[in-house]
């Protein structure tokens, strides 16, 4: 069976010019952020440990807890509200159609008896507030005339309703049934976020204007603002309470993130400028916040999520981060403690230590799209959609100046034997790398698919288009078809070689894999058929006795050699969306990653 023993969670998805929610439940420690279709769930003080919720058909937007934990409402760009149990496999309570676009924000009431949602409209309604359980309105929101990025409940009694938007507006409303009170128009740009303080005294809101105003949270007046000193320099994205009602702190374009210290007669002034270690790009932009016990958490436009110690801003925060986007590959490197480096298709190169989880991006000079990627002890080799080789030497935790090679083709796949010999296979043939020397071009005549080069590098396989495996002796710069191997029904997506290079294994586009012997050129494996969609990828375990496939089926399937493919072990759901990496790290752990942009660590018993 394989169980699941590590995730290495993707980062929030972000997007330019706009806040982005993460929240949390303070009893548990635990943050909710979206990526994609899955809302993941994440513990500040244990990082490989984590859930996702993957079941909305569109992309997710914002996601929060209710007061007591136990369920979750999630909200996508269709205008779908899910709300969803916590435990017990995330069984649906309820899902309703909440607008008729984007949701940008949404909040529970304190007696987790009523949601409020916002976001487009469509040019109708950009605001409703409903009961949890049958989804009946419970108000009426006129008032805005575009988008609502932002939406709070004050958490006591009397029940009010702020909400603010593209339209400049800060609208507040009062009921149940709730009906509009009051509107102010003091910002002079898009008002991003509104928040009541845990108290329900006061709310604040904060802009693209660079200015944080503050109100009284029962009546609606404002009664101050933030002080202009030490201010932000740029658009205000996010601001989160302390639990005392006392502080506030707000992430900004500026790339800073301040604590304020907000007084009695509501007026805001800096405590605290935190400090980020910084790139200098856009991506060090800060769009999300939350304060959350003693941890100030913040993202950046990047994904990278740091947390401060509210009790002792001085500390050197903890920084971790992930892919964005699909994880296309995944490399083991030799030597103790386990290191897996993964490559998403945004060209982000991240480092990972098995049983630690994230330690590290590798910083490349041209940050070009990655398509095929392959990786040894000494270095790391990339192609991207430009009909160019990298090849990137690898020094300890850094990566150097990478050595460019045009191959005028676009390349279909890599197979490094050696820092000095590498095979590429293109549309037509293959190219056959000496260094960063092209040492030869061969037109083979038909259309290639996929490649791999034996371990000692007296062969190569390549995969065609039509299902054929051409099998080729190598010697210097030449290829000799030695023999055609003719199972598969469909185009090869992936070859791999043995570890101790007595066997070979190889996948289509079909869902069917084949292993087989390399002296006699026999299936050594048959009927591994058990996918329902194309496979993506292969890995063999370091001992030469397991093979695993993953496909987009979202499923990996493991098989034992020495047995036939039915008793094999299958993870269902390994990654929603697909599976697109795979690699062992020892005898019975196996890694693989996905359109969800995680990795996951397998542990393996036969059975």
């Amino acid at each position: 069976m394989g169980e699941l023993i590590e995730t290495y969670a993707c980062v929030p998805s972000t997007e330019r010019g706009r806040g982005i929610l993460i929240s949390g439940d303070p009893k548990t420690n635990s943050i909710l952020y979206c990526n994609g279709r899955s809302v993941i769930i994440r513990y500040l003080d244990k990082p490989t440990q984590v859930s996702i919720y993957g079941e909305h058909a569109y992309q997710v937007t914002v996601a929060r807890f209710s007061p007591n934990g136990e369920w979750v409402a999630s909200a996508d760009v269709s205008g779908m509200v899910r709300i969803w149990g916590l435990n017990n496999d995330h069984v649906l309570k309820n899902e309703f159609r909440v607008l008729s676009g984007r949701i940008d924000d949404l909040q529970w009431s304190f007696d987790g008896q009523r949601i409020v949602a916002s976001g487009d409209g469509k040019g109708k309604s950009f605001v409703r507030a409903f009961m949890w359980d049958s989804g009946t309105n419970v108000g009426e929101f006129d008032g805005h005339s575009r988008r609502v990025l932002s939406c709070a409940f004050k958490p006591t009694r009397p029940f009010r309703i702020v909400t603010c938007g593209e339209d400049f507006l800060v609208n507040f409303y009062e009921g149940p049934p709730f009906k509009f009170k009051l509107s102010h128009r003091e910002h002079s740009n898009f008002v991003n976020c509104v928040r009541f303080s845990p108290d329900g005294s006061k709310f604040i809101t904060v802009s693209s204007d660079k200015k944080g105003l503050v109100y009284d949270g029962k009546t609606g007046e404002k009664i101050g603002e933030f002080s202009s000193e030490d201010g932000h320099k740029g658009s205000i994205y996010a601001l989160s309470w302390s639990p005392d009602s006392k502080q506030v702190l707000t992430v900004s374009a500026d790339k800073s993130a301040k604590v304020w210290e907000i007084s009695e007669d509501g007026n805001g002034k800096v405590k605290k400028t935190l400090e980020f270690p910084s790139s200098g790009g856009v991506e060090d932009m800060l769009v999300g916040c939350l304060w959350q016990n003693d941890h100030l958490v913040t993202v950046s436009l990047g994904g990278t999520i740091t947390v401060f110690s509210a009790s002792d801003l001085d500390k050197s925060p903890l920084s971790f981060s992930g892919h964005l986007k699909s994880v296309s590959a995944l490399a083991v490197l030799p030597g103790s403690p386990k290191i897996i480096l993964s490559s998403s298709y945004d060209g982000v190169i991240v480092r990972w230590i098995q049983g630690i989880g994230y330690n590290g991006k590798f910083e490349r000079k041209d940050n070009t799209q990655i398509k095929c990627f392959s990786a040894s002890e000494q270095e790391i080799i990339t192609s991207g959609f430009d009909n160019k080789v990298r090849k990137i030497p690898l020094h300890g935790d850094q990566c150097g100046e990478a050595e460019l090679v045009d191959i005028g083709t676009q390349p279909k796949d890599l197979s490094i034997l050696s820092p000095e010999f590498a095979l590429v296979s293109t549309d037509s043939g293959v190219v056959i790398l000496h260094g960063s020397k092209i040492v030869s071009t061969i037109n083979l005549g038909y259309s290639v698919t996929a490649s791999a080069i034996a371990p000692d590098g007296s062969e190569a396989v390549v995969g065609a288009q039509d299902g054929k495996l051409h099998i080729y002796s190598i010697s210097g710069d030449t290829l000799t078809e030695e023999a055609v191997l003719e199972k598969h029904r469909g185009p090869i997506s992936v070859i791999r070689y043995s570890p101790d290079a007595s066997m070979f294994a190889s996948g289509d586009l079909n869902r069917e894999a084949v292993v087989w012997d390399r002296v006699t050129r026999e299936v050594k494996l048959k009927n591994m058929l058990y996918h329902t969609a194309r496979i993506n990828c292969l890995a063999w375990s370091p001992d030469n006795t397991m093979v695993a496939t993953g496909s987009l089926d979202t499923c990996v399937i493991i098989y034992e050699i020495s047995k036939p493919a039915s008793s094999r072990i299958t993870i269902k759901g390994a990654h929603l969306g697909g599976v697109y990496g795979l690699a062992f790290t020892d005898e019975c752990s196996v890694v693989s990653s996905g359109e969800d942009a995680c990795l996951r660590v397998w542990k393996i018993t036969p059975q």
